[in-house]
């Protein structure tokens, strides 16, 4: 099985939420929500896809279903806030990880973290592992706990 540290780190900080769950190294990157889903051989919307914002100014994570895009001009209002899109330094300074394989966990510090109250719907859902050859499995209430993450929608109810 390969290693990487991004990867190590991202296990040791499942283990330590009590999440049993496996690592799986994909033949090819999965730098989307679609190629993730395509591999796996699973719904796109089952995909909890990593995405780092700037919220008024500050790294944030958003976890969001990969059937849809964030509406990050609503997501704003709902919370209070601005959102603008991370650059590339600002994602690998905030999570350690390279866009295209940010999991939920195993950064340098904690993120604020909004997660897709969407993904609720599917019973087992896959995120990245920090690398974009990797994801894991796990469940909503899993996803929610180990990220601390504030329940929300992403997107207006009649975008979902």
């Amino acid at each position: 099985m390969p290693e990487h540290p991004a990867v190590v780190r991202v296990e040791a900080a499942l283990a330590e939420a009590g999440v049993v769950t496996q690592v799986v190294w994909l033949d090819g990157a999965a730098k989307t929500a679609a190629e993730a889903a395509a591999a796996l051989g699973i719904a796109v919307g089952a995909i909890a896809n990593s995405l780092v914002f700037l919220l008024d100014g500050e790294p944030v994570l958003v976890m969001t279903s990969g059937a849809h895009r964030v509406d990050t001009a609503w997501l704003g209002e709902r919370v209070g806030g601005t959102f603008a899109r991370a650059d590339a330094a600002t994602v690998k300074d905030a999570t350690g990880q390279v866009i295209g394989g940010i999991a939920p966990v195993g950064h340098p510090e904690p993120l604020r973290t909004f997660v897709d109250a969407d993904l609720a719907g599917y019973p087992e859902i896959w995120a990245a592992a920090g690398h974009a050859h990797t994801v894991f499995p796990l469940s909503y209430g899993q996803l929610v706990s180990i990220t601390a993450g504030t329940e929300t929608p992403v997107v207006p109810p009649a975008a979902a």
